[in-house]
């Protein structure tokens, strides 16, 4: 019977499924294996009607076809979904051969058409890979499939790419976005960014549209662009034409040139002053030596010049006459210079495209290596005019005013849907980048969180934060959470923090972050532009909707008065984290303590991590007597490096008479056996405590502790009450007594533990000493 079944799966699949829908569960149970992916997707409701589950069936695929791991932190809710959206972008990508597995091959089925409905997100990376082949013709119903199903679009590790896959990548954004329901743009580890690639997928993601010159016709929205003259991509749109735009691989070789001339320049002496070359000299030149100076002004593979943006003629390029004449063969185009020649400078290759690449013989070979010299000089004036920039007081542009900066009006370009989501981790932001993402932030209306992390914004923060004030006074604004992280900033972090509440006084989730304090942005430092006087006043700040406030701070001892004078102005604040917080005193840390009490009435939630509060312990136990606070966390805050025998009993009774503290977490604290038996008291019968919740992690807890720890809540009766937390305690030392101490914890709590080796963890920590 099976057999017949199974030769009828492969004559008519609508028949098949009626058949599926007709059998028993125990019969269906026992073909559900023998399935292909398309025959097993299919009845996935036909098998949950009957009370039959496919889950083990997808993990067993997931294991066996994918052979990864999910993560550890990944709560997988639906292995058939997590399947089929891994099977979709490893067919797109060519990276599964389906052919290869009975259980993929299907003549009948059409891989990406079958997977398209399950997938949410969909990553991009390298060289575009999989843009040309969704917006192909043959994929038509696949990417309408997406436009409805897909939420998500990551970038990650994003190369230089040709224009022919820029303009694929142009419709699909167009596709996903603005006639779609994608509503969050992700880019990951971008190291050196394409400019002309960032602002494309900056202006579609904010749902501005410029069709590309020559690209085909779109149907949803019914303009051609066929047969239009070559217009200005958008780079060149919100940019200007003020100054040439170079692609991310020429701005590395301008960097690099830049070292070198510097270098070379201590060692040899300057014979002559520079001498001025301009477009219309080199025009010359080129057109003594015999050769098309447009054909050879104009060389392919870089993607703003094949998208129609022209270099000004008026953008002059500085460079020495005697480099310019280094060979033999362009001396005798141009004049040389009468001064000593210095060393000639090696030309460094532009990386473009795979197809912009080509390999130039006789005259024209050095007519490019003439263009590419004083196009790299050209791009160290403008590197330098744009580190002068960055470098002034940035109040005095108005970023939501392009016309001071060049930029023309966004209201005459056409406006489609745009996303509410916008993430930025690791990718630099030139001053091109950042002018573009301040002046679409003035207008995106529809943007509700915004996370900037690693950016090297520098100076340029002030034009940001002129943006967000631009954008908090539209009608609509809807921005309600800012995620900033960054290594530098120009701006003490808590006078950044007062800015950005200030800038934005309906923001419900503020996440600030520097690692370390910059000397080079200082505005303290003598010779450093200070900032404007409208981002750092001293007036009060208004009262703002701030719930959740997350702060990460560089080493140094932060003034506490500005902190408290955000606090006040938050009253609606339930949630703070402060990380690597440092204050002057005791004194300091009390005073913001005390100013939560008075002020944050509403806090629920507050933690503390890698803090010394090792000289704080009357205002820890200040903490723990609050009333109001639901959960509290010290994180590797050294709680218990003093006097731990007098201040445990003191914490203990703290917390027994706390009723309204759910949940503690003590991770990285030192603890010890002879700490965590204190804690078991909390839970004895006297106890009005209703804690829940117990993080003990990393305290270094050995097995006999924990399995006496377990022996007292045993004695004292205590019902299951809630989660504990093992992670990274020394239980490897005795397997057996840690086993029954975990068996006796289960059964009156959630016991999270893992099999973590204390020895070579040590072992680690002494290498790396």
């Amino acid at each position: 019977m099976l057999g017949t079944l199974w030769g009828g799966v492969g004559r008519e699949s609508k028949l098949c499924v009626l058949v599926f829908i007709a059998l028993p569960g125990p019969i269906l149970q026992s073909i559900l294996p023998l399935l292909n992916i398309y025959y097993l997707e299919r009845i996935e409701e036909t098998a949950l009607k009957k009370g039959l589950s496919t889950q083990a069936i997808w993990r067993r695929l997931w294991d066996e076809l994918m052979k990864t791991r999910p993560s550890s932190l990944e709560s997988v809710t639906c292995w058939r979904a997590k399947f089929m959206e891994a099977f979709f972008s490893h067919v797109l990508r060519g990276t599964i051969d389906v052919s290869s597995d009975r259980r993929l091959c299907d003549q009948r089925f059409s891989p990406l058409l079958h997977s398209s409905r399950h997938v949410r997100q969909l990553t991009i990376c390298n060289m575009l890979q999989g843009a040309t082949e969704l917006v192909a013709e043959p994929n038509r119903r696949v990417l309408e499939t997406l436009a409805s199903s897909l939420h998500t679009l990551k970038f990650r590790h994003l190369l230089f790419s040709d224009v022919a896959a820029q303009q694929s990548l142009r419709q699909l954004l167009h596709q996903l976005i603005h006639h779609g329901a994608v509503s969050q743009v992700s880019l990951y580890s971008w190291p050196v960014p394409e400019s002309a690639l960032f602002i494309l997928i900056l202006t579609m993601s904010a749902g501005f549209w410029q069709p590309g010159p020559g690209g085909p016709t779109c149907r949803l929205c019914g303009e051609a662009s066929r047969g239009r003259a070559p217009s200005r991509d958008e780079g060149s749109l919100l940019l200007g034409s003020h100054r040439p735009r170079r692609d991310a691989a020429e701005r590395c070789a301008a960097a690099l040139m830049a070292t070198r001339r510097k270098s070379e320049a201590k060692q040899v002496p300057r014979a002559a002053p520079a001498t001025r070359v301009t477009r219309r000299s080199m025009q010359e030149s080129l057109a003594a030596g015999g050769t098309d100076p447009k054909r050879e002004l104009h060389p392919p593979a870089t993607s703003h010049e094949s998208s129609g943006t022209k270099r000004p003629p008026s953008a002059p390029a500085t460079t020495s006459s005697a480099s310019a004449s280094s060979s033999t063969s362009s001396s005798k185009r141009a004049p040389a210079s009468s001064a000593p020649q210095p060393k000639p400078l090696k030309r460094f290759k532009r990386a473009a495209g795979k197809k912009g690449v080509r390999t130039r013989q006789g005259a024209g070979a050095e007519s490019e290596d003439l263009y590419d010299f004083v196009f790299i000089v050209a791009g160290e004036k403008e590197d330098g005019e744009e580190m002068e920039i960055g470098e002034v007081a940035c109040g005095a542009l108005d970023a939501s005013d392009p016309s001071c900066l060049g930029l023309p009006a966004l209201e005459t370009s056409q406006r489609f849907r745009s996303i509410s989501t916008l993430e930025l981790f690791t990718v630099p932001l030139s001053t091109e980048a950042a002018l573009t993402l301040c002046h679409l932030l003035s207008s995106w209306v529809s943007l509700e969180s915004l996370t900037l992390s690693y950016n090297g914004l520098g100076s340029n923060i002030f034009r940001l934060l002129d943006s967000l004030r631009a954008l908090s006074s539209q009608a609509g604004c809807r921005l309600r959470a800012l995620h900033l992280s960054d290594l530098f900033s120009p701006l003490p972090i808590l006078e950044l923090t007062r800015a950005i509440v200030r800038a934005l006084p309906l923001l419900r989730v503020l996440s600030i972050r520097v690692d370390h304090p910059s000397q080079r942005d200082n505005p303290a430092v003598p010779g450093n532009a200070g900032p404007p006087s409208h981002i750092i006043g001293d007036e009060e700040i208004p009262e703002n909707c701030l719930e959740q406030l997350e702060m990460g701070f560089p080493r140094g001892a932060q003034p506490a008065p500005l902190l408290c004078s955000v606090l006040k102005a938050s009253g609606s604040l339930q949630q703070l984290s402060l990380d690597s917080a440092t204050f002057a005193s005791p004194q300091d840390f009390g005073l913001v303590l005390q100013t939560l009490k008075e002020y944050n009435l509403a806090l629920k939630r507050l933690s503390f991590h890698d803090m010394n509060l090792a000289d704080c312990q009357s205002e820890v136990l200040f903490l723990l007597q609050n009333l109001t606070l639901q959960e509290i966390t010290f994180s590797f805050c050294r709680l218990f490096e003093k006097r731990p025998a007098q201040f445990l009993p003191e914490m203990v009774a703290a917390m027994k008479g706390n009723s309204t503290l759910k949940g503690l977490r003590l991770p990285g604290n030192r603890l010890g056996n002879a700490g965590l038996l204190a804690l078991a008291d909390v839970f004895s019968e006297d106890s009005s405590s209703s804690l829940c919740q117990l993080d003990i992690s990393s305290n270094c807890i050995k097995p006999d502790g924990l399995l006496e720890f377990a022996k007292r809540l045993e004695r004292w009766g205590r019902g299951a009450f809630g989660h504990l937390r093992l992670f990274q305690n020394w239980l490897d030392q005795d397997a057996v007594t840690a086993r029954e101490a975990i068996r006796r914890l289960r059964a009156t709590c959630h016991v999270v533990s893992d099999s973590w080796d204390s020895s070579q963890a040590f072992a680690d920590y002494v290498s790396t000493m």
